[in-house]
């Protein structure tokens, strides 16, 4: 036996030992109720090998999260309704490896709506024993109500390791500054939204810093916060860290020099708002949050040089999948599935969250070790051309280095923000983009692209946006025969012609049909 089996094998005794049999296969619900928590099991592990859990070998954290997973699926099959959902599938007990285990099948929001909302029939433990919480969506969905159950005892142990995880690996580089030190966050109109109180809860336990809940700040609000002294973190939607400069516009030097730490929310920030951010704070390092309803704390940036996002060990199973539900190698892209590891009484499996990822090669320590991800977009960012899928990721930037190397003109640059919109039944793709001087780009753009440049920068630009499965229409012919009509169009920042969400999101695109 190698050195390698000895260690997976040693890793799998240890979790057999965290979780031993007769807690993998709860019998009854009052059983469920009397199990000792994930979170204790993480903490004994770490008592057990002398390191902190989240700095273990790899192969122990495998080992461990897959053990759990098989007790997830023995939670699952207690309940009804989840029993005939796996059995329909050929699951029938818990998963004799990770190949067993990706067979089961992915839930979306639709099985989570009939899981946990109406007579909540998804729940192992029945919501009248109490203790539990509902959090709504308040994300870029379908405009379906969308809400999830969770119990608070697994909750509040999930605030705690995601809290500290962030103090120790993330937080803790960027605030080195005397004490006191503050964390905001301007997330969430009203409680009941998981950026309230999932995101919040997880600030809220940080170690080391005084929290503050603000919700939607204004000018004024914003100026009292940094009024504080010492040195400052704030989380918030995309679009809310964005406005940071135009909202902090009153507040002095000393002020502006105090912020150290923007925290966006799920998705990217556009270049010209982190040259924006950082030329109005000097001391500022942006780094990205992931979260989503059903996953408080998915994926943070823990270095401002780096877009990978690294997993918090022990709270998810976090998996980067195929087509067929199957993990992609490292480097390529695939749909995020995530499982909450803390989950006894209200179980989900394998949730698509509508966010594509790219596999990135695991932290190995010294250290932390954990997977990583780096987002490539929403699973919802794609171009229907008649029967052709391009992915609007793509191919805004093959539009935006075309026009940069034709016109001069770098949409990363320039634009507060961009869409597409996509009218199928009049055939025209439009690509918006929010800029200072609307008229004044667009007259330089159509000076430097002539009558026809738009056509041909779409038509060239947009090949190299097909999917693997659409590579051989991959030629500006077959863009041509689409009967489809191309507009770049430059609108003043603000402008309604750019869609939003009721919670301040600019979706890439937006689709007529």
């Amino acid at each position: 036996m190698t050195m390698t089996d000895l260690d997976i094998a040693a890793s799998a005794e240890l979790a057999a030992r965290l979780i031993p049999e007769e807690e993998l296969r709860p019998r009854s619900v009052d059983d469920v109720t009397r199990l000792p928590s994930f979170a204790g099991k993480l903490e004994e592990c770490g008592r057990l090998t002398g390191v902190p859990y989240c700095e273990s070998p790899l192969d122990l954290q495998n080992a461990l999260v897959f053990r759990r997973l098989q007790q997830l699926v023995g939670l699952a099959l207690l309940n009804p309704l989840w029993r005939e959902r796996l059995h329909y599938f050929g699951i029938r007990g818990a998963p004799a490896d990770m190949s067993e285990w990706e067979r089961i099948p992915l839930s979306d929001k639709t099985v989570q709506r009939d899981m946990f909302m109406g007579a909540r029939a998804g729940m192992v433990v029945p919501l009248e024993f109490g203790g539990f919480e509902v959090v709504a969506s308040g994300g870029t969905g379908d405009g379906m109500p969308l809400e999830i159950v969770y119990s608070l005892r697994e909750l509040r142990d999930t605030y705690r390791i995601s809290g500290a995880f962030m103090g120790a690996y993330q937080l803790g580089r960027y605030l080195r500054g005397p004490a006191p030190r503050w964390l905001f966050t301007t997330l969430a109109d009203y409680q009941m939204w998981s950026s309230g109180t999932m995101v919040g809860g997880v600030l809220s336990h940080v170690p080391g810093v005084n929290y503050i809940g603000a919700g939607p700040v204004s000018a004024p609000v914003l100026e009292h916060m940094f009024s504080y002294p010492g040195h400052k973190a704030l989380m918030g939607i995309t679009a809310g860290i964005a406005l940071l400069p135009e909202l902090g516009a009153g507040l002095p030097s000393h002020a502006r020099a105090s912020f150290r730490v923007a925290m966006y929310g799920s998705g990217s920030l556009p270049q010209r708002k982190r040259d924006e951010l950082q030329a109005f704070f000097p001391n500022v390092s942006i780094l990205s949050y992931f979260a989503a309803t059903q996953a408080e704390c998915v994926g943070l940036q823990l270095d401002h040089t780096s877009p990978a996002l690294s997993a918090v060990p022990g709270l998810h199973l976090v998996e980067i999948v195929d087509e067929h539900g199957r993990a992609v190698a490292e480097g390529e892209e695939g749909e995020l599935v995530v499982t909450r590891l803390h989950a006894d009484e209200t179980p989900l499996l394998r949730l698509k969250l509508g966010d594509r990822m790219i596999r990135r090669p695991a932290l190995t320590g010294p250290g932390l070790r954990t997977e990583r991800f780096e987002f490539a977009g929403r699973t919802a960012d794609v171009l229907h051309l008649n029967d052709s899928q391009y992915s609007a990721t793509l191919a805004y930037a093959a539009l935006r280095g075309r026009l940069r190397s034709t016109a001069g003109v770098d949409l990363d640059l320039v634009a507060h923000e961009v869409q597409f919109h996509n009218h199928r039944e009049d055939r025209t793709l439009t690509l918006l983009a929010a800029v200072d001087d609307a008229e004044g780009t667009a007259a330089a753009v159509e000076h430097a692209l002539g009558p026809s440049g738009t056509r041909q920068l779409f038509t060239q630009a947009l090949p190299s946006s097909l999917s693997l499965f659409n590579d051989r229409e991959a030629n500006a012919a077959a863009i041509e025969q689409t009967g489809y009509g191309f507009r770049l169009v430059f609108v003043p920042p603000s402008s309604p012609q750019i869609e939003r969400t009721t919670v301040g999101k600019t979706p890439l695109v937006r689709d007529r049909g």
